[in-house]
Order: C-alpha cells, then sequence, then structure tokens
C-alpha cells in the first residue's frame, strides 16, 4: 500500500517504520530533515511538503503535536488539502472532537476524507505495534485502511461520526493523566510515613489500586529517577486541557477533572513543557518533602 506519512517524532517514526517493515511504500514529510533522512535509511522516500506527500499518495497518515500544526499541515497553504492524489487522510494525533470536525468539513470541500485515529500506549507501544487504535469515519474507507492500522496497533471502529474517536481519546487520556497524579500523590504519602515505595508499588499492583502508572510508569521512569518514559508534559497538558474545554463545552460537571487540570498545570509550570511527563511525581515529591525512589540494591 503506498503511504503517505507526516511527523516523525517519538510516536510518528516508531509508527512509519513499522508501516515500512510491513511491506508498504512510505512518502514521509517532517520538519527536521534529520528526521527524513533516518526514516529514508529505512526504506522510505521523501517528499519536502505535506502537499507534495498529498500529491503522491491516496492515503496520508499524520502524527503532529498541536493543533495549530493539524491545521497547517491539513489546510494551510501547502497542505494537503493541496494534493492532487489525496482521497483520505488519517489524523493520529489527539486533537479533540470540535477540532476534527472542523477539519472534516474543509477536507470535505475538496472531496478528501477525513479519518479520526488517534492512538494510545505511548512510545512503547508505538514501537512493538501494541497500541490502542481508535477510529472514525465512514466504515468502508476504515476497512480500506485496517490492513494498515493493524500494523500499529488494535483497531478500535468507535463510529461514522467525525470526532467520535477523538472523544474515545479524550476519555481515555484524561484517565491516564488522573492515575498518574494519584498515584504520585498516594505514593508519596507513603514514603512521607516511611514506607518503601518500590515496595508499595508491588503491593498496589497485585491489588486494587492496580493502573498504568503504578504497572508502567513508575517501575520505569519514576522509581529510577530517569523520568523518561517519552512522552512530553506539553503533549499531557495538551490533552488535559482539551479533555476539559470539551466536558466545559458539554456542560458537564468535573469536580475531579478540574483538580487533576490544576495539578498538571503546577507540573507544567516547574518542568516546562519539553520534559518528560513522569516528572508530575517531582511536582508532588517537592510539596511532600519527599523521594520515591527505589533503594540501590547492595
Amino acid at each position: 500500500m503506498d503511504i503517505g506519512f507526516i511527523g516523525l517524532g517519538k510516536m510518528g517514526f516508531p509508527m512509519c517504520r513499522r508501516l515500512i517493515e510491513a511491506g508498504n511504500r512510505l512518502i514521509v514529510y517532517d520538519v527536521r530533515p534529520e528526521a527524513v533522512a533516518e526514516m529514508v535509511k529505512l526504506g522510505a522516500e521523501a517528499a519536502k511538503s505535506p502537499g507534495e506527500v498529498a500529491d503522491r499518495a491516496e492515503t496520508v497518515f499524520a502524527s503532529l503535536p498541536s493543533l495549530d500544526v493539524g491545521m497547517k499541515v491539513a489546510a494551510g497553504d501547502d497542505g494537503i488539502i493541496r494534493g492532487n492524489r489525496v482521497k483520505r487522510y488519517v489524523d493520529l494525533s489527539t486533537t479533540g472532537s470540535r477540532f476534527a470536525v472542523q477539519v472534516h468539513d474543509i477536507l470535505k470541500d475538496r472531496s478528501i476524507v477525513q479519518i479520526d485515529s488517534p492512538v494510545s500506549g505511548g512510545v512503547p507501544g508505538a514501537e512493538k505495534g501494541t497500541l490502542a487504535v481508535m477510529v472514525s469515519g465512514p466504515l468502508d474507507e476504515i476497512e480500506l485502511i485496517r490492513p494498515a492500522l493493524s500494523v500499529i496497533g488494535k483497531v478500535f471502529v468507535i463510529g461514522d461520526k467525525p470526532g467520535s474517536a477523538q472523544t474515545m481519546k479524550l476519555a481515555n487520556n484524561f484517565l491516564s493523566a488522573t492515575a498518574m497524579a494519584a498515584s504520585s500523590e498516594a505514593i508519596a504519602m507513603g514514603v512521607k510515613a516511611g514506607l518503601d515505595p518500590a515496595v508499595m508499588v508491588d503491593v498496589i499492583n497485585a491489588g486494587s489500586g492496580q493502573n498504568t502508572a503504578t504497572t508502567q510508569k513508575f517501575p520505569k521512569s519514576i522509581l529510577t529517577g530517569k523520568f523518561d518514559y517519552g512522552f512530553g508534559m506539553g503533549l499531557m497538558m495538551k490533552d488535559v486541557r482539551l479533555f476539559l474545554s470539551e466536558v466545559e463545552h458539554m456542560g458537564i460537571p468535573t469536580e475531579v477533572a478540574q483538580a487533576v487540570g490544576r495539578i498538571w498545570e503546577m507540573a507544567h509550570t516547574e518542568n516546562g513543557a519539553e520534559t518528560d511527563f513522569s516528572r508530575i511525581a517531582q511536582t508532588i515529591e517537592k510539596r511532600t518533602g519527599v523521594e520515591m525512589r527505589a533503594k540501590k540494591k547492595s
């Protein structure tokens, strides 16, 4: 299958690599020439702009960091809307449903099908091909790209309404953000009382408190002090803000979400957008006067 791919960041690069390894022909673009060069070494073909990608492939995937970049890639002066060959645009980014509908309506005027396909599972999932791939759009179009999506993870068809997959993704990421914030506070409380954080994580993972923060983020990045899980603080902050914006638009009361949002805003301010999102634990540590690190084995 000929696939255009725009955005070779921490998530986009491994997804693109897996598509090449599965035998697909990839035409790629990224604002960083070095990322494009690395992908060309793996067998991809380079393009000089999103518009050129859309001139050379009927199906264009994108994995992008922000709504501004997403709009520029989709409908900018040299965006995929200018391409002469593109028939479908598969957005793997997290944008929220209202933005997805906006892009859908813009592309529809050029007879380009918008397919929302945000993913969850982080960099490890992208590398292993075990992402949760949420998809919404015309069902016949989804079936055409299902083989490619199956290369990067498990496909869940959410519906045919534009933006439905984005709603699902924001719900998922809000729970992930909440788990990180709540787990950090719970484990910091135990450490303050004299408990070993590594033992706490083991107990939690054997009990009812188990969640992705305790099974994955704490063992890999927090107990070790590496803070290198692979997902940016700015990206998580974007997702939390999108969730809060969408629920406000729907008129839904969100006492828990508001509290979670405040904690992430503090972590974002203190650590910076470019840091790893696992550093929210350090924000909690500063306020409790502890460090949640595994004891070094003698």
